[in-house]
């Protein structure tokens, strides 16, 4: 009943304007510029540097079209140079039969997630999970060809990624059910160093890993982000960090939960649009500094719920509230200064992760 019907409107609260793309946005006006830098690498100097400036002064113009337009422009430029491109160039035509490919339930499910949460962020009609499904046998097709031929027992190497594809529903809802404009995105992002993290069906038993590595089931969230996020929290907030400790489960499992979900159901849509953003043009290593910061800005309920013994519950059950990606982003730019050099160097060597 509760899934089916829809709520009374005295319950639900109003969704933002996302389609509101402000003029005096310094970010529109830049991607819409042809006096712009030309060159790949003072084009990102400059965009990063006015997506920060926007982020921190004007977040609130950072929304619908204008994130769509950028996100699409900071792939398309950084996949295009070779100095950006971590994984070879993805060969997939698109043309293939997917008349046998089949989605499991789950997938089926989170499409359904996916258009009724777009049709109330009225970024979708209702009509759109034709175009979604489409999205998804083309994703779930060209990520097979990007897998390793497994002989483990693991029954998660046998049928390919198990859980939804929440980052490809994410880009989705990005570019307004555009299909074309997601499969573009998503093969342009398939290149990009980034993907490996906030991506984790990309990476799911992937080629581009060591054999032993593919087959463990474990992506490099796990083995990176989950680690320097254990790192720099005891570093940074260690009350969060003993709060955990006492509380019999670490940080890094709430972190993985909600990264592997791409922060659905946790984060408001912005901020979700602004994490995606963030780690795409400021790097990979931003995902990290994003999970310290939330955990900071929870640290309050930590402790209340760690006395309570319900730690573990409130923060898979409750969303992050209040929580705003331009009240932490000096936080993490801060993270970035000191961390940087260790976190993003260790990133970069996912592809041989016993060095």
């Amino acid at each position: 009943m509760f899934v089916s019907q829809h709520l009374p409107l005295c319950y639900v609260v109003s969704p933002q304007d996302f389609h509101d793309d402000s003029q005096d946005c310094e970010i529109g006006a830049f991607l819409a510029s042809s006096s712009e830098p030309n060159s790949e690498d003072n084009w990102l100097e400059v965009c990063r540097k006015k997506f920060c400036k926007a982020l921190l002064s004007k977040p609130n113009t950072l929304t619908g079209g204008v994130l769509a337009d950028l996100l699409e422009e900071a792939v398309s430029r950084l996949s295009s140079s070779a100095s950006e491109c971590f994984f070879s160039a993805a060969r997939y035509k698109g043309d293939e039969n997917l008349e046998n490919v089949v989605l499991s339930p789950v997938e089926l499910l989170g499409i359904d997630v996916c258009v009724r949460y777009g049709c109330y962020l009225e970024l979708l009609k209702v009509d759109a999970t034709k175009d979604l499904t489409l999205l998804m046998k083309h994703i779930k097709t060209f990520l097979s060809t990007q897998r390793i031929t497994s002989s483990s027992p693991l029954v998660g190497q046998q049928h390919g990624y198990l859980g939804h594809d929440w980052l490809a529903s994410t880009v989705f809802l990005f570019m307004a059910g555009n299909k074309e404009r997601s499969w573009n995105l998503l093969l342009g992002l398939s290149s990009l160093l980034t993907s490996a993290f906030i991506w984790p069906a990309r990476t799911h038993a992937s080629v581009q890993f060591p054999q032993e590595v593919a087959e463990s089931g474990m992506g490099p969230v796990y083995w990176s982000t989950a680690h320097y996020v254990e790192m720099l929290l005891k570093a940074e907030v260690p009350l969060v960090h003993s709060a955990f400790r006492m509380s019999g489960f670490t940080p890094s499992q709430m972190c993985l939960h909600w990264l592997t979900q791409c922060f659905w159901n946790y984060l408001d849509w912005t901020e979700i649009c602004h994490y995606i953003c963030t780690c795409v043009l400021m790097g990979p290593d931003y995902q990290v500094y994003l999970c310290v910061a939330v955990l900071k800005h929870l640290q309050p309920d930590i402790l209340q719920h760690t006395q309570s013994q319900e730690l573990q519950v409130f923060l898979k059950e409750e969303p992050i509230s209040g929580f705003r990606f331009s009240n932490y982003l000096e936080f993490m730019m801060g993270l970035e200064r000191r961390y940087r050099d260790l976190v993003l160097t260790d990133m970069r060597h996912i592809q041989n992760p016993s060095e």
